[in-house]
């Protein structure tokens, strides 16, 4: 395999990732509401919450201070050894203006990821995740103080 092929192998592994990432953020918003509406335990599950909150919170942090993500830039990075150009801009910027045709400035972005942070902090308060110290999968978070596992 020549090093060309395995730089643009790991640039779209890297694609692959960050697609992924996006969606994990998307997606897990939206089946965090629906379990929210129709009372899917496994939406309240602590260490999910927590990844997802992180997940988004780097995503608006790196939007205010106009940082692009590193995913992005190793993917660019990779690109270029292999010989390709890359893009310029954030990951979401660039597919988003393949995809709608329209190249919104950076601002627009920095709203949206803050937005979106905000309806994922909302659904925090509204889909309360299990506390942390609750071990017992299958009691709801409802066990009594003192109680001890079957």
């Amino acid at each position: 395999m020549s090093s060309t092929t395995l730089y643009l192998l790991l640039a779209d592994g890297l694609l692959i990732a960050h697609t992924l990432f996006v969606a994990f953020v998307v997606i897990g918003l939206l089946l965090i509401a629906a379990g929210g509406l129709l009372g899917w335990r496994w939406v309240r599950n602590p260490w999910f919450r927590l990844v997802h909150l992180v997940c988004i919170g780097v995503v608006v942090v790196q939007s205010w201070f106009g940082i692009i993500c590193p995913l992005t830039n190793w993917e660019m990075a990779l690109r270029h050894k292999a010989g390709l150009p890359g893009y310029d801009g954030s990951f979401i910027a660039y597919w988003l203006s393949r995809l709608l045709y329209y190249a919104f400035p950076g601002w627009v972005f920095v709203v949206a990821y803050t937005a979106f942070g905000l309806l994922v902090a909302a659904c925090w308060l509204w889909v309360r995740p299990r506390p942390f110290t609750d071990r017992a999968a299958g009691d709801g978070g409802r066990r009594e103080k003192g109680a001890k596992h079957p």
